[in-house]
C-alpha cells in the first residue's frame, strides 16, 4: 500500500512538473512570433500546445537517457521494498526540486532550463541518498553538460548567419512587403519549434515515470515506454503550453531584442534544427537555451539591432545556477523526508514532501496572482534597460518599483528593485484612466488564470486574442 501510494504520488507530480515545463517553456515556441505580431499570443499559443502534443509521440531516445543515464539503478537492489521505496523518494524529491525551481524563474519572467531543473532535482536527491556514487555521471556530462554548454553557442551562430543572410539578400525589398512575407514563414517555423519542443520534452517526464515504474517493479527496466505514460505526458505539456507562461514570452519576445519577423524566423529555423537533431540522437537539451541563444544569435546578426546584454546576462547566470540550485532544493526535501520516513513511515515521509511541495507552490502563486503578466500587455515596449514594458509600467525607476522618484535612494539600488519588481511582473497593464493595476481576480475566465493572468484592463497596445 506505502509503494502504491509513492509511486501515485510521483507520477501526479511527474505530470504537474510535465505541466510546469509547458507553460514555462511556451516562449521557446513562440515568443518571437508573438513579438513581431505574426501570430496573436491566444492563438499562438493554442497552435504550440497541439503540436506539443503531436510533437510527444514522435520519439523516446530523449526518455531512455532521463530513465537510464541520470540516477544509477544498480546502487538500489529492487527486490528489496525498502531499496524499491527509496529510490521513489528519490525520483519524487527530485521532481519536486524541478517544480519549485520552475515556478521561481517563472515568476521573475526569467527563460531558465525546465530541463536543467529537472535533471539537477534528480541529481541533488540521488546524491543524498546514495553519496556521488548514486549519479551516472559519464551520461551527465555526455547527454547534458556537454549539450547545454555547445548549444546556444552554435544556434546563436547559426541564428547570426541567418539572420545576417535575409538581410543581405532582402536589401532591395520594401520593408513593409519584407516583413508581412516573413510573418506568414513565422507560423511555420514556430510551429516546427513547438513540435521539436513537445519531441524533446515531453519525454524527459516520460523517463521520470518510467523510472517510477521500474523502481516499483511494474515495469522491467529493458520494457518499451508504455503508450499510457506516452499519451499522459503529451496531453500535460499540451495544457501547460496553452496556459501561457506570460512572463517569460515577455522576456524572450521583447526583453532582449527588438525583433523583427526576418530575426524571428531565422531565430525559430536554427532552434528547430537543433533541437529535432539533439532529440534523435537522445541529448536531453535544453530548449531553452537553444531558442535563447538563436534569438541572441538574431540580434547580432541584424546590422545596427540594440541586444540588451544585462538581460542576457541575468539570463545566463540563471542558466549557471539552474541545475546546482534545483539539486540543492532536492536534496534537502529528500534528506528531511527520509528523516520523517525514518522517525515514522515511509507514506508519511512522503507526504511530507507533498507538503513541501504545496507549501511552495501556494506562495509562489499567490505571488504571481498579486502582478499579472497577461496576453493584453505581454507585447509591450520594455524600457532602454530591458527592465519593463515602458507602458503600464514606466521606464522611470519611482513608478515601477513603487518608490517615489525624489527617492534619496542610489540609481543602483532603485535599478535593482527596478528589475526585481519588473521581471516579477509589477504595475504592469493600464486602467482605463491611465492607472496601473495589480488586481489579482483579473482573468479569471481565462484556463491559464490560475498561474498566469490572461485578460485584463485594456492597455495601450490591442488586445491579443
Amino acid at each position: 500500500m506505502t509503494e502504491l501510494l509513492i509511486l501515485l504520488l510521483v507520477i501526479g507530480t511527474a505530470l504537474a512538473f510535465d505541466f510546469t515545463n509547458g507553460f514555462h517553456d511556451t516562449a521557446n515556441a513562440m515568443a518571437t512570433s508573438i513579438a513581431t505580431k505574426a501570430l496573436k499570443p491566444k492563438t499562438a499559443v493554442a497552435l504550440a500546445g497541439l503540436l506539443n502534443l503531436v510533437g510527444a509521440f514522435l520519439s523516446v531516445e530523449v526518455a531512455k537517457t532521463v530513465a537510464n543515464g541520470i540516477v544509477n539503478l544498480e546502487d538500489f537492489d529492487l527486490s528489496v521494498v525498502a531499496e524499491a521505496d527509496k529510490l521513489l523518494l528519490v525520483v519524487f524529491a527530485g521532481l519536486i526540486g524541478g517544480i519549485l525551481w520552475n515556478l521561481f524563474t517563472w515568476l521573475f519572467g526569467l527563460p531558465s532550463s525546465s530541463s536543467h531543473a529537472l535533471f539537477g532535482g534528480l541529481i541533488g536527491a540521488a546524491i543524498a541518498a546514495l553519496g556521488v556514487s548514486g549519479v551516472v555521471w559519464d551520461g551527465v556530462l555526455q547527454k547534458i553538460i556537454v549539450p547545454a554548454l555547445a548549444a546556444p553557442v552554435i544556434a546563436g551562430l547559426v541564428a547570426a548567419v541567418g539572420t545576417a543572410g535575409v538581410f543581405k539578400l532582402t536589401r532591395r525589398t520594401r520593408e513593409g512587403e519584407r516583413d508581412n512575407l516573413f510573418r506568414l514563414g513565422q507560423i511555420g517555423s514556430a510551429s516546427l519549434v513547438a513540435l521539436a519542443h513537445g519531441t524533446s520534452d515531453a519525454q524527459k517526464t516520460m523517463g521520470v515515470i518510467f523510472l517510477a515504474l521500474v523502481a516499483s517493479g511494474n515495469l522491467d527496466a529493458a520494457a518499451d515506454m508504455p503508450f499510457w505514460v506516452t499519451a499522459s505526458c503529451a496531453i500535460a505539456i499540451a495544457a501547460g503550453t496553452y496556459a501561457g507562461g506570460w512572463r517569460v514570452i515577455r522576456t524572450l519576445g521583447k526583453g532582449l531584442v527588438e525583433i523583427t519577423s526576418p530575426q524571428g524566423m531565422a531565430a525559430e529555423t536554427s532552434s528547430a534544427a537543433i533541437i529535432l537533431t539533439s532529440a534523435h540522437m537522445g541529448m536531453a537539451l535544453s530548449t531553452t537555451h537553444v531558442a535563447t541563444g538563436s534569438i541572441l544569435g538574431s540580434g547580432v546578426g541584424k546590422p545596427g539591432a540594440k541586444v540588451r546584454w544585462g538581460v542576457a546576462g541575468r539570463m545566463g547566470i540563471a542558466w549557471i545556477t539552474t541545475l546546482p540550485l534545483a539539486a540543492a532544493v532536492s536534496w534537502l526535501v529528500w534528506t528531511l523526508s527520509n528523516l520523517v520516513a525514518e522517525a515514522t513511515t515511509m507514506a508519511v515521509g512522503s507526504l511530507f514532501s507533498f507538503l513541501i511541495l504545496a507549501t511552495g507552490v501556494g506562495l509562489i502563486v499567490y505571488k504571481a496572482r498579486k502582478q499579472p503578466v497577461h496576453a493584453d500587455n505581454v507585447n509591450e515596449d520594455w524600457d532602454e534597460h530591458g527592465l519593463a514594458p515602458e507602458t503600464g509600467a514606466s521606464a522611470t525607476v519611482g513608478t515601477v518599483s513603487g518608490a517615489d522618484t525624489d527617492s534619496d535612494e542610489t540609481p543602483a539600488k532603485q535599478d535593482s528593485d527596478t528589475f526585481v519588481h519588473a521581471l516579477a511582473g509589477a504595475g504592469v497593464g493600464t486602467t482605463p484612466d491611465g492607472g496601473t493595476f495589480d488586481d489579482p481576480v483579473i482573468g479569471r475566465g481565462d484556463p491559464a488564470s490560475v498561474l498566469d493572468t490572461s485578460a485584463g484592463y485594456p492597455t495601450s497596445t490591442s488586445k491579443e486574442s
